[in-house]
């Protein structure tokens, strides 16, 4: 190196470049080592939003149960709670069993699914790693038993505990989870084969791209037709209708202090049902579910108004009633299109549903 000063400078430079690929190499296993980190901070936070959220919607049997405590007579209550109780029960046994795998499942011809009965191919996520998937089935039971209350209250008052208990498996282990198939899964109606849109895969064979963000048609109306269906084959409540002129009894007024205090459970449990179903908390789900929040607020808000409003200017008093019931529409009516609207489309559709609301009150009478 003294002869020539040249090389000394050369091996200086070689050190030096070494040097910093090795410093490089650090970072780039530092920042790897975080990718990591984050992905599974992302991960438990996802997990953690979607177990906080199925709480929320698991409250609202609560809601259901002094709701409809509060309508029927109080010989009938301890019936009613009974059913209340039984069906989250019931729906979280069925749904394991089977309805998980029929809901999600491989999907067999669109129709329903065939795999992870008994969340068989569910992993611990131990050693090698792999996505758990329990929160999912926390979070999707907490939604079948909301789907089976709903039926309790069209019943309610006429209809055995032994009958009812077999309702309350068929939907949870059937009929529900069919539907879920074919909307939220891989079904034929899924959006998620079909053609346009950020989430679509483009494959128009597999669905026909029928959207429900969180279950007006799924949830809700499945369960409202259920009722329906219910009400009409076990027939109005002895006394309920005057058998010479037809004209509607009341039988009794019910408990508001119990009805406002189960409608606002609901409403409370509706921001996990509706925020829930971005089903991510990570990738920027935050701000769509604060989206959801509003639209779902200013829906039940104007429904309830317009409710109240209405059967004033119909029955000639306030009712305290229409204004829950009012209430509840306007969450129903807003579950479906919640990310996807603005804040005065979600007003309408509050309006809109509140005279629906009222129309089919007189039309069932």
């Amino acid at each position: 190196f003294l002869e020539d000063p040249s090389m000394a400078t050369n091996w200086a430079t070689i050190s030096a470049l070494d040097a910093v690929t090795a410093s490089v190499q650090a970072n780039a296993d530092a920042i790897m080592s975080l990718e990591g980190v984050v992905s599974t901070n992302a991960n438990d936070a996802d997990a953690a939003w979607l177990i906080l959220c199925g709480a929320l919607v698991f409250f609202m049997q609560a809601g259901f149960a002094m709701l409809e405590a509060g309508i029927v007579h109080p010989k009938n209550m301890t019936n009613i709670l009974f059913k209340n109780i039984c069906d989250a029960s019931i729906a979280a046994i069925c749904f394991w069993l089977v309805g998980y795998g029929f809901a999600y499942g491989d999907s067999e011809g669109g129709f329903i699914g065939k795999t992870n009965f008994g969340l068989d191919l569910i992993y611990n996520g131990v050693g090698e790693g792999g996505s758990d998937g329990w929160h999912g089935w926390f979070f999707q039971w907490a939604f079948t038993g909301a789907c089976a209350t709903i039926v309790a209250g069209s019943v309610a008052e006429r209809t055995t505990i032994s009958a009812y208990f077999i309702y309350s498996v068929v939907l949870s282990s059937f009929i529900y989870p069919v539907i879920v198939h074919w909307v939220w899964g891989s079904g034929w109606l899924s959006a998620w084969g079909a053609l346009n849109g950020p989430i679509f895969s483009g494959n128009p064979a597999m669905s026909n791209g029928f959207v429900d963000f969180a279950g007006s048609g799924v949830v809700h109306m499945v369960g409202g037709w259920c009722g329906l269906m219910g009400a009409i084959i076990v027939g109005p409540r002895i006394g309920r209708f005057d058998p010479d002129t037809g004209k509607v009894n009341v039988l009794y007024s019910g408990n508001s202090a119990l009805q406002a205090l189960g409608t606002f459970i609901l409403w409370f449990g509706w921001y996990g049902f509706n925020c829930g179903s971005t089903l991510a908390m990570s990738g920027g789900m935050g701000n769509i579910a604060g989206k959801v929040a509003v639209n779902t607020t200013i829906s039940a808000a104007c429904a309830t108004m317009t409710s109240v409003f209405l059967g004033y200017a119909i029955e000639g008093h306030w009712d305290i009633s229409m204004g829950l019931n009012g209430a509840l529409a306007g969450l129903v009516s807003i579950t479906a299109p919640c990310p996807v609207v603005d804040p005065w489309m979600a007003f309408i559709i509050g309006f809109v549903a509140a005279c629906v609301l009222h129309a089919g009150h007189y039309l069932i009478l």
